[in-house]
């Protein structure tokens, strides 16, 4: 069984985040969904907001794909993360340049620790390269429409958390 893991800390999950899931499937028989816990950014959400978030969205389309998914915190290493899991893929979404030359590096420093488990690079589809989850945060909290940018499970918890309609 090909197991691929997917991490990020899903501040809030963005279309782009969904469709990296969705095309990812394709590629693995299982998908673990990492969910960070890295309190130096301060997330918007709480680990079990964002994991509920998360989850509400995967089960159409692991229903869709035929691929188990699942989701799972973590707070040690990436690498370690994979390991927990079994993880043989680490998938990672790209937008842009800038996103390549972090990951080159996060790449190089995986695979020094562990040279069995390979990262696969999957470009966000054109319509949602755009897409981060803290330009989302910031628009939400400036009254803009986020509703092109997450899904609407995602789009009512921000208004919520905001204190908007």
């Amino acid at each position: 069984m090909r197991i691929g893991l997917y991490p990020g800390t899903f501040d809030p999950v963005t279309l782009g985040h969904t469709d990296i899931i969705r095309r990812a499937c394709s590629l693995v028989d299982r998908l673990v969904i990492g969910v960070a816990i890295n309190r130096d950014k301060g997330p918007l959400f709480s680990l079990e907001e964002r994991v509920g978030l998360l989850e509400q969205e995967i089960s159409a389309i692991a229903a869709a794909c035929g691929t188990e998914i699942v989701v799972h915190p973590f707070e040690n290493l990436l690498i370690d993360c994979a390991r927990d899991v079994g993880a043989s893929v680490i998938v990672r979404g790209l937008r842009a340049v800038a996103d390549f030359e972090y990951e080159f590096q996060m790449v190089g420093m995986n695979r020094t620790l562990d040279d069995s488990v390979e990262t696969v690079f999957l470009m966000a589809e054109a319509r949602h390269q755009a897409i981060a989850s803290k330009l989302v945060k910031e628009i939400a909290r400036l009254g803009g429409d986020v509703s092109k940018f997450v899904p609407p499970a995602v789009h009512a918890a921000l208004a919520e958390r905001l204190g908007r309609k």
